[in-house]
């Protein structure tokens, strides 16, 4: 085998003009998303009754980050930010849903005007922020589709060539519509896809996307049952049993990868939209995990596997962002990222060990202002080694004090250090005002 590819790239490069070397066919890319899930609620991250055997071996077979982290801790803003490669307040989706108050219409969120209007006037963000799908369409030739969680508008504005959202708000589009029944309905539209990509030999990027192991916390009672002795709390039950359902439909798409025979040439990226700690007594996050600025809300592990080019390693110490996923896929592709692109290669062992911090905001749900990110601003953060500062926005924040932590020792973040380390919160506040002033 490397002999044939040895002569068929040497065979290539004596035909082409120039010296130039023809690359080989581009990988595929595939993107696993989770939604509304804890960092700790993986069997390799360490969680003692919930099973996840899928990603447990795809974290075995990946470079797997468990410091890994998204900026913001809400669906919204974290999934744009994914697509884009942007912060949210560079692309400007910075929560969930509008102001209720703009055009002039009621309080109401049912009032017409801001259904039809005000929705879709923010979508106005996605058609001008960089989109991944359309970059590789654009430059290379791939096509997309999109399934799952998907909050703005119709596929097709994500730069999807197909997909299963059709966006309309007058039939019940908001964040994913019909494409919320992937992965809980069968992985069909996927599957049928990649078989069409495959037969017209194009390479492929699937964005999948599942609405798991989001609520409704409806597991399959074969699941559930593995669940229910487990645990008093027949809620925590049931959200631990998601955890297990999405698990298994992440086994069913990599399994058919490799039934395919398209796994050896395909990217496959895992990360978490926002993180979820269930409440004792009700399917709903408790404080301190989802739309939080803190780890329960903003960390999760990161993935990448591709044979034969990322060595598989469980990354316990280096930091990695969901702003870096754009960058790592653009790079393994050969596009060069825009400049306004902050994320870094995954696979280039020197940039991880070079960067020195992530940085990470928190935004109201329903926004202020259209076009003001620092309105609707509650928190920014910053981590550098150990250290993670969060800064409240006084002007939104005006109780909250700053807080410190050292993560690595602290991880549940219990002990506010800022009295006691009164240089280290002014060394990385002056990062923190560096990446963004916030004024």
């Amino acid at each position: 085998m490397h002999f044939y590819h040895c002569c068929r790239s040497l065979l290539l490069a004596i035909c082409l003009c120039g010296g130039a070397v023809a690359a080989d066919a581009p990988p595929n890319v595939v993107l696993i998303l989770s939604d509304d899930q804890a960092w700790t609620d993986y069997g390799f991250m360490g969680h003692k009754t919930i099973q996840t055997p899928s990603l447990d071996r795809l974290a075995r077979e990946s470079l797997t980050f468990t410091r890994g982290y998204v900026p913001d801790s809400l669906c919204r803003p974290s999934l744009a930010t994914i697509i884009s490669g942007l912060y949210p307040h560079q692309h400007g989706i910075v929560g969930n849903d509008p102001p209720k108050h703009a055009q002039g219409e009621n309080s109401a969120a049912t009032d017409p005007r801001y259904q039809t209007g005000t929705r879709n006037d923010f979508l106005q963000h996605v058609d001008r922020m960089p989109k991944l799908a359309e970059i590789l369409s654009r430059e290379k030739g791939y096509v997309s589709h999109q399934s799952g969680k998907w909050w703005e508008g119709n596929y097709a504005r994500g730069g999807f060539d197909e997909g299963m959202t059709h966006g309309d708000i007058t039939r019940g589009g908001r964040h994913g519509d019909v494409g919320l029944s992937i992965g809980r309905r069968g992985m069909k539209p996927v599957f049928d896809f990649v078989r069409q990509a495959k037969a017209d030999d194009k390479p492929f990027f699937v964005w999948y996307a599942p609405f798991l192991p989001h609520t409704p916390h409806t597991p399959p009672e074969r699941i559930l049952a593995k669940y229910r002795d487990k645990t008093s709390s027949l809620p925590i039950a049931k959200y631990w049993a998601m955890c297990e359902w999405f698990d298994e439909t992440c086994g069913e798409l990599l399994d058919f990868l490799e039934a395919e025979k398209v796994a050896d040439n395909t990217i496959v990226i895992y990360v978490c939209d926002n993180g979820w700690i269930n409440q004792e007594d009700a399917s709903k996050y408790a404080p301190r995990s989802k739309r939080s600025q803190y780890d329960g809300g903003t960390r999760t592990p990161i993935m990448v596997r591709w044979p034969g080019h990322a060595t598989p390693e469980i990354n316990t110490t280096e930091l990695a962002s969901s702003i870096d996923i754009v960058p790592t896929v653009l790079a393994a592709v050969g596009i060069e990222k825009m400049p306004e692109m902050e994320g870094i290669n995954l696979l280039d062992a020197k940039a991880v060990a070079a960067r020195d911090a992530i940085y990470g905001e928190i935004f109201e749900h329903d926004i202020r202002a259209m076009d003001d990110p620092v309105a609707s601003l509650r928190f920014r953060w910053v981590i550098d080694g150990p250290w993670k500062l969060i800064v409240p926005y006084a002007p939104n924040e005006p109780k909250a004090k700053i807080e410190l932590f050292q993560v690595v020792s602290d991880p549940l973040e219990e002990s506010n250090r800022a009295a006691k380390e009164p240089e280290v919160v002014k060394r990385l506040q002056a990062k923190l005002d560096a990446w963004w002033p916030a004024q």
